[in-house]
């Protein structure tokens, strides 16, 4: 195999299930595409400016024997298409538990839990100040998930129980992606602008070399589609 194609067949890989069952009956996940796609967007935007930046500034950086070449401006063409691939794929797994489990968007406790985590991150923001990672990654989350709460009218058709649970169940196969990537490497860290803290490093390569921040990092581009997702959705109905 070409080495030079490792970060697209990952993304192949990642794809390839959620894409062949988005035509399953009971979550006709292809029909909510017009939804999804424009979701998407502007979260991809918001993270290639930020990727763009870090990559400048050396927050992290690409293995250039693990990808084609073909750049938009710093990025591999790869690492673009990162933001929509992974989003298609964890919204569908978001998608598959709503439409089979209904009553998690019955529970009560998600936005206690998620004010919670609001003020957690913003905690964490404040003491892993210069170290860009945790910081923004922490700034950020905290940022949009009190966005979610002063305008929870514009959000309506977010749950936080839905996405709450939806995402210990997204954050396993984003976490075996992300090993791949960070255990190859594909991706490289800076550890003086993270924690330098892996979350598996009792496991076996691949999956030892996530940074810890990659949990929190996932969690924000998921929540950002979700309810976007789910307030297009809404405006719909």
């Amino acid at each position: 195999m070409n080495a030079h194609y490792t970060y697209f067949l990952i993304l192949g890989a990642s794809l390839a299930g959620p894409l062949l069952l988005s035509f399953d009956k009971k979550v006709a996940y292809y029909k909510k595409w017009k939804y999804l796609f424009p979701a998407m967007l502007l979260p991809a935007l918001f993270f290639l400016v930020w990727d763009e930046l870090k990559t400048r500034a050396g927050v992290w950086s690409f293995s250039e024997e693990h990808i084609t070449g073909a750049k938009l401006l710093s990025l591999p063409v790869e690492e673009v298409l990162f933001f929509f691939v992974v989003p298609y794929c964890c919204v569908f797994i978001y998608e598959c538990i709503v439409c089979y489990f209904p009553s998690v968007k019955q529970k009560k406790w998600g936005r206690a839990v998620l004010l919670v985590m609001g003020v957690f991150f913003l905690i964490a923001a404040v003491f892993s100040y210069g170290k860009a990672y945790t910081f923004y990654t922490s700034l950020f989350n905290a940022s949009f998930i009190a966005l979610l709460f002063l305008f929870q009218k514009w959000f309506r058709g977010f749950n936080a129980s839905a996405f709450l649970i939806s995402y210990l169940v997204v954050v396993i196969p984003f976490l075996i992606v992300n090993g791949l990537l960070t255990g190859i490497p594909v991706v490289l860290y800076n550890d003086a602008e993270n924690l330098g803290f892996r979350i598996f490093s009792f496991l076996p390569w691949p999956m030892n070399n996530i940074p810890f921040e990659d949990i929190f990092y996932g969690m924000l581009l998921i929540l950002m589609n979700v309810s976007l997702f789910e307030r297009l959705r809404s405006k719909a109905v």
